[in-house]
């Protein structure tokens, strides 16, 4: 089930582990940390803003990068930006899927010409939103139908695969398919807190569903031990 990019060096672990923090030192120290424990990591824009292209490849080494910026502007500008990206190896960008349909196949085209293609992935409704923040920013549509209405568009407009909820996750696969990827945040292990995400399931839970990727942070990153916590998760699958 977990077919991944050729990029990636663990094909059949689907955690990604994200690496929330600024500190270069940190963020390198939990690599090598977790880096046998976990199919690849996540940086994204807390980490770039502060450290740039350099930091991030000072801290990757060779474990998948999961590079999580979520371009969102107009075509041209977002396809600029992805082709930026060259000197990042990247297995898998983000891009938000409320762009539209021709700035998601701008991204699409420009990823095309890396020397890796790297997989772009929309990002639909951020997992710390719910039906209530839905409507207070203008949108009338429940939380799933938004994500499945984006997620349709994505995969028209030529998308490797979607981000999600976990709770979006069986719609999206029999709507869209067995290779379009489901990369999904808000995973919490039994017993862990559920912080700002609003929308949260188990790990095994969200792979029985269909999940090709888990990403958690916290619940590694936190721990006395992360690798021991990344096995024990894994595991549980």
């Amino acid at each position: 089930m977990m077919t991944k990019s050729t990029n990636s060096s663990n094909a059949n672990n689907p955690i990604i582990c994200a690496i929330d923090t600024t500190d270069v030192a940190k963020a390198k120290n939990l690599v090598q940390s977790v880096k046998g424990s976990v199919g690849a990591i996540k940086l994204g824009l807390e980490f770039f803003t502060a450290n740039g292209a350099d930091g991030v490849n000072s801290v990757t080494g060779d474990i998948p990068l999961f590079l999580d910026l979520k371009f969102h502007d107009i075509p041209n500008t977002v396809a600029g930006a992805v082709r930026a990206t060259a000197g990042i190896n990247a297995f898998m960008l983000t891009i938000h899927t409320s762009g539209g349909k021709a700035m998601m196949q701008a991204a699409a085209e420009a990823a095309k010409s890396l020397p890796k293609k790297p997989m772009i992935i929309g990002v639909t409704v951020l997992t710390s939103l719910d039906g209530f923040d839905l409507e207070s920013i203008g949108m009338q549509n429940d939380v799933k139908y938004q994500a499945s209405k984006l997620a349709e568009l994505a995969l028209d407009s030529g998308l490797d695969g979607v981000v999600c909820s976990p709770h979006e996750i069986e719609t999206l696969r029999q709507q869209c398919g067995k290779d379009f990827k489901l990369v999904v945040p808000g995973i919490r292990p039994e017993g862990s807190a559920s912080g700002d995400q609003k929308r949260v399931m188990t790990p095994k839970e969200a792979i029985e569903k269909g999940a090709d990727y888990l990403v958690i942070g916290r619940p590694i990153t936190e721990a006395k031990d992360p690798a021991q916590a990344a096995k024990e998760i894994l595991s549980s699958l």
